[in-house]
């Protein structure tokens, strides 16, 4: 009878040994699951605030190329406009220029 009880303790003794490395395991498994999810949220993270720089850029840049294309379309018209007058002012000449 002795050693039946103390089979049982020693059985009991393992049960709660098992079960105490379970939750030794499963608290490891937390803290490692919590961290892979951190390290996913900084990359995720990183990843929109880089988004949203390069969007800020290609913005920015958008506006630069518009504002370059303005002037190039004002300068343009102004020398067509300067070619115009000349033209118009030379017709003007000739006319008040009596024939030889």
């Amino acid at each position: 009878m002795r050693e039946q009880e103390e089979q049982s303790l020693k059985e009991a003794k393992r049960v709660e040994k098992r079960a105490a490395e379970e939750a030794e395991r499963l608290a490891k498994e937390q803290v490692r699951k919590k961290a892979y999810l951190a390290r996913e949220q900084a990359i995720e993270e990183a990843r929109k605030e880089r988004g949203t720089k390069r969007s800020e850029k290609r913005a920015a840049e958008e506006i630069e190329e518009l504002a370059k294309d303005q002037a190039r379309k004002e300068a343009y018209f102004a020398r067509e406009q300067a070619i115009a007058e000349a033209q118009e002012a030379r017709k003007l000449k000739a006319k008040k220029q009596p024939p030889e």
